[in-house]
């Protein structure tokens, strides 16, 4: 057994200090027996190098210990005393909060400068009002129930991240946070619920370091006094709220842009699947019906299970992100949005935009359109009102179209200009064509098209494209007998153009809305001209009244044949029949006259009964 040294003090001391006992600086490497000496109520061990707490348990009437600044390792040997109040077991070596089960009148307990890492078996304390826990080794704040008379919890320069319990503290007024890795509101934010709390530091942590740090404290921390140590005025509590106030409408405008981008992405989506659905409908409408022709020859009859693997559908999305969104509306079938120079159209349905009253700076604004899950042929149709409704138009773009012929770029040559022409290999098979862009150059070569899919036209450009295509226009408009006429018209229109183009004739102060139509078209060469497109509902118009022509002419014609058949067939019967007829003709002629006088009255009397 270690020998302890025996403490016994003078009469004189014991009068001079009955109740205490000061032991600091004494090169004390355990605590001595204390004998004689029950009646203590401070012991001060500060300075020494006692590694376990002992030799202290009769001393039950205890109120102050303090062995600060010593090595102890483990908090022990305090179960006796009941009475202490004051328990100081700053900067020694201790790893752990344990053993205070009995110190239930503990109203300050110092363990600041240990090697605690969690806070732990202080939830009986519930007369303690300081906890100072400051250089330790705390990565939380947490398990703090219980400590209902705490005032000031010191958690200075420690490794704490968030903070937890604290608003379940009625009666903390001061909290020390300093020197921590605070770096989000949200990590403290139950501070905010905090109804007592007055004072706070945040100081040396990333938080603090933020631009929005003290507005944001302030506003959400309104019965605060001072913030790390420096007292709050009302000028500052003022601008908390103003700048607060303009933090949650950037908020809800934020709130509100992310709707919108989340309904943006989910109409694009519908309109995405309501495009394949239409692609592949058409896909198979086109198999089904190869399929029946060729079946037609053994007297097959398709059942068409292919065409029912695509249900009509309402283009809504799926009933679980509908929820999800929680009314955020994902039933849209097209999408219109001007975004700083862009116009962009997905869905036939956008189309419609075009009709609406545009305002004149807005339309002015607007030099891209992009075209998104849109037939080509439906996009032909409205390019008059394009020019009309945005004047400036010199972009367009094309995704998702059905552009699959060199044919359907004919129909852009309607439009006042085009300086750059976009088409996306995505939905448009024509992009695979090897001359496809030398195509666009020549028929569009009016325009003096600067780009096309983002690369700079060259003049070498220009005279390839004239050069492979410069033969087909001429078939078109001199080979090819039902342009001859045409041709010669377009000569007459270019002398009329120019006429109007030299203001002849023209009333002062009134302006020709086709005067840049008709510029376009004494550009546009006449033999370029004639390479024109239809549209395939147009054609199918077309065809449609094609055929009932024919029906016609097929009907009149088999009437003529058959009137012609009827007479040949009289013709010939006649021929059978004319010899006898023209023998009994002669006879009957010879009878007659044989007796002229008779023949004579005969024919007198006729003419008296015409009379």
């Amino acid at each position: 057994m270690p020998s302890f040294p025996i403490l016994q003090r003078s009469s004189e001391e014991k009068i001079l200090y009955s109740d205490r006992l000061t032991l600091e600086r004494q090169k004390l490497t355990v605590c001595p027996i204390i004998d004689g000496e029950e009646h203590l109520r401070l012991l001060n061990f500060q300075h020494n190098f006692i590694t376990r707490i002992q030799n202290i348990s009769n001393l039950q009437r205890l109120i102050f210990l303090d062995l600060y600044d010593n090595q102890i390792e483990e908090i022990s040997g305090l179960s006796t005393l009941r009475s202490l109040r004051v328990l100081l077991l700053g900067k020694n070596r201790i790893k752990k909060i344990s053993n205070l089960e009995t110190l239930k009148s503990l109203d300050v307990l110092d363990l600041h400068g240990n090697q605690i890492t969690k806070i732990e078996n202080v939830n009986h304390l519930c007369d303690l009002r300081v906890l100072n826990l400051a250089r330790n080794l705390l990565s939380h704040v947490d398990n703090l129930n219980g400590l209902d008379s705490l005032t000031e919890l010191n958690l200075r320069h420690n490794q704490i991240t968030f903070v937890r319990d604290v608003d379940t503290l009625p009666c903390l007024q001061r909290l020390f946070l300093s020197f921590n890795n605070i770096s989000t509101f949200e990590s403290v934010c139950c501070l905010a619920d905090s109804t007592s709390l007055s004072d706070i530091t945040f100081d040396g942590n990333p938080i603090a370091q933020e631009s929005w740090y003290k507005h944001t404290i302030l506003q959400n921390m309104m019965q605060l006094r001072q913030l790390d140590m420096k007292r709050i005025t009302e000028e500052e509590r003022r601008m908390a709220s103003v700048v607060a106030k303009k933090e949650e409408e950037k908020k809800r405008e934020s709130h509100k842009q992310s709707l919108l981008k989340e309904k943006k992405r989910l109409t694009i989506n519908n309109v995405a699947r309501k495009w394949d659905l239409q692609q592949h409908r058409i896909t198979n409408i086109a198999t089904n019906q190869d399929r029946k022709d060729s079946d037609s020859q053994d007297h097959c009859q398709n059942d068409g299970s292919t065409i029912s693997a695509f249900p009509e559908e309402t283009g809504s999305l799926d009933s679980g992100l509908t929820s999800a969104l929680q009314g955020l509306s994902v039933t849209d079938t097209h999408l219109v949005e001007v975004e700083g120079d862009t116009l962009s159209l997905y869905g036939s349905g956008a189309l419609e935009c075009l009709d609406r009253n545009w305002s004149v700076q807005t339309a002015g604004m607007v030099t891209t359109v992009s075209f998104t899950f849109i037939e080509f042929d439906e996009i032909v149709q409205v390019l008059p009102k394009l020019k009309i409704k945005f004047p400036n138009s010199l972009h367009l773009k094309f995704k998702e179209t059905n552009l699959v012929m060199l044919q359907q770029f004919n129909a852009l040559a309607q439009l006042r200009r085009v300086d750059q022409l976009t088409i996306d290999p995505q939905g448009n098979p024509v992009v695979s064509f090897t001359l496809w862009k030398y195509y666009v150059l020549f028929r569009l070569s009016h325009f003096n098209m600067q780009k096309i899919n983002g690369t700079e036209v060259t003049q070498n450009d220009m005279i390839m494209a004239e050069r492979l295509f410069g033969i087909l226009a001429h078939v078109a408009s001199s080979e090819l007998p039902q342009y001859h006429l045409i041709s010669i018209l377009g000569d007459a229109r270019k002398k009329q153009f120019r006429y109007l183009l030299e203001t002849k004739g023209k009333k002062p102060g009134i302006v020709n809305e086709e005067n840049n139509d008709s510029k376009r078209l004494v550009g546009e060469n006449t033999n370029r001209a004639t390479l024109n497109y239809t549209t395939r509902d147009f054609y199918n118009e077309k065809l449609e009244e094609i055929k009932e022509k024919k029906k016609f002419c097929k009907m009149y014609i088999e009437d003529l044949v058959k009137e012609a058949t009827e007479i040949n067939m009289k013709n010939e019967a006649l021929q059978k029949l004319w010899p006898q007829m023209f023998i009994e003709l002669v006879r009957d002629a010879v009878v007659e006259i044989r007796n002229k006088n008779s023949y004579m009255k005969l024919c007198l009397q006729q003419i008296t009964d015409q009379k």
